[in-house]
């Protein structure tokens, strides 16, 4: 059976009666208010106006919806301590999967009082409960902070409270009590049948979770990793030298975990938790899957060495912990008298050093393409994920004691350049213009006629004439008219007009 944690209202404890207010249809509401508000009588949703005429000497603050929203990710990013399992319930709420992890911390109790203490320590009002349902811990937070409900007591605990606890919305808790069902038990005790087609399936869905009659599963913020390990410490640890060794014994004891099962990792991630409340996680991505912990160690040195933003500790962190979030079956392969293979690994293990560095996606190799376009015939892939294609990849051969056919310099995006008079129809230019310098052209190569894929472009690109040029200086260029005389490029007035042309690259 799963155990659901539930924690809700997370917000600046204050003595004082403070509420948050947003604009809904050009009018100030109560977005949040805390406890002092609401034993005034104040509600989420009253006017603001109303709201100071009950209470003059009422704190308002203007609702921040994108900082809410990033304190809640934080504050589910320091909640990954207790289980991986973490789903956001917005706009206040958090729900933990504490299913097999209750007995780490000392039972549900224990978990409860931990979770709530080290929120309030860092200044949050929290309500929490847990049960065997996300919908009963929601119900059950928002009413009866701090319960605990054991496996099929779900109905039992939620059916003195009033139906707005279920959080169906205004409009149905409205119905509800207009049919004179004020509490959950009264809305209970109805057929299911009655209840949905009067409210509809989703409410009635809604119901009997909260009853714990099934539950629609969570939805975690992050997928659960293959391998987790970790290591709690007593007295924080802030050294450069002690998360080193920390990292060091938890890649001895991941890669033996991995080990048993003959898998390697490809994706590692070391998350650090700082004792206020502070997560700081750092990831590395290796080509190849990786079976020794000395190479995790060497990936994470060169990751935090090259960090624009370094690890601040702060005042520590109290835990550490490294997964394994993609990992790979190791293929054995015959090492030691293959000298290709070593040569692989090492280009390999070079690679991942750069990536930990500098980006996975700054490293990068160059595939062929299918195709004869030339600005589409490669292909730029991260190294890591295509070293192996890379290395058995066929290229056009170059006939020797020929000039090449491709610039050694191809450009992303072919620039334009001015032509006064070309020969006509196929014929090159005599000189063009480049970046306000002119070129005399001395000899030609050409033209090679290149069309556009009419299957994929919708004719909208033109046929090229590419010509392999030289100028009087020695420089060498490669430039295409774009459009056929007489063919392809027409006026506003449907008659023929000249081309553009472009230079595509430079060869050396």
């Amino acid at each position: 059976m799963q155990r659901f944690f539930n924690s809700a209202g997370l917000g600046k404890a204050n003595h004082e009666p403070s509420i948050v207010v947003i604009k809904d249809n050009n009018a100030l509401v109560i977005h949040a208010l805390d406890e002092a508000a609401e034993r005034l009588g104040l509600y989420i949703g009253q006017p603001l106006a109303n709201a100071r005429a009950m209470c003059p000497d009422l704190k308002v603050f203007d609702a921040d919806v994108a900082a809410d929203a990033k304190t809640l990710s934080d504050v589910a990013d320091w909640c990954d301590r207790f289980t991986p399992l973490v789903a956001l319930d917005p706009p206040h709420g958090l729900f933990l999967d504490i299913t097999g992890c209750a007995h780490l911390f000392g039972g549900e109790a224990a978990l409860l009082t931990t979770l709530v203490r080290a929120l309030a320590r860092q200044g949050f009002a929290v309500g929490a409960a847990i049960a065997g349902t996300s919908i009963c811990a929601r119900t059950l937070t928002r009413q009866a902070s701090s319960s605990i409900v054991a496996d099929g007591g779900e109905a039992a605990a939620i059916e003195r409270f009033p139906v707005s606890a279920l959080g169906a919305g205004d409009a149905i808790t409205t119905g509800l009590r207009r049919a004179g069902l004020k509490t959950i038990g009264d809305v209970a005790a109805r057929a299911p049948s009655e209840i949905t087609a009067r409210f509809g399936a989703r409410f009635s869905t809604l119901l009997a979770h909260a009853l714990g009659q099934g539950d629609a599963p969570i939805s975690p913020r992050k997928p659960l990793p293959d391998y987790i390990v970790e290591k709690r410490f007593v007295e924080p640890i802030a050294t450069d030298t002690m998360i080193a060794m920390t990292l060091s014994r938890l890649a001895d004891t991941l890669i033996a975990s991995m080990e048993k099962q003959g898998k390697g990792a490809r994706r590692l991630e070391a998350a650090f938790f700082r004792t206020d409340g502070v997560v700081r996680a750092i990831m590395v991505e290796t080509g190849r899957p990786v079976t020794k912990s000395a190479v995790i160690d060497r990936l994470f040195r060169e990751r935090l060495d090259a960090l624009a933003d370094p690890l601040d500790p702060g005042f520590g962190f109290d835990m550490v912990r490294l997964s394994a979030s993609r990992t790979e079956i190791v293929v054995q392969e015959q090492r030691d008298l293959d000298a290709h293979v070593h040569d692989n690994d090492e280009l390999a293990a070079l690679i991942d050093r750069i990536a930990a560095r500098i980006g996975g996606k700054r490293v990068v190799v160059h595939l062929p393409e299918d195709t004869h376009i030339p600005e589409c015939a490669v292909m730029a892939a991260p190294a890591q994920h295509h070293l192996a294609a890379a290395m058995q990849a066929e290229w056009p051969a170059r006939v020797e004691s020929e000039p090449p056919l491709r610039p050694l310099r191809l450009f992303d995006k072919p620039e334009p350049i001015k032509v006064p008079f070309a020969a006509v129809p196929d014929g090159p230019p005599h000189q063009f213009t480049w970046r306000r310098a002119l070129h005399a052209v001395v000899r030609v190569e050409g033209p090679e006629r290149i069309a556009m894929e009419w299957w994929r472009q919708d004719g909208k690109q033109l046929t090229r004439d590419y010509f392999r040029i030289e100028d009087a200086e020695g420089l060498r260029f490669w430039i295409f008219r774009d459009g056929l005389y007489e063919g392809e490029v027409f006026d506003g007035d449907g008659k023929p007009a000249s081309p553009g042309w472009y230079v595509h690259g430079l060869f050396a």
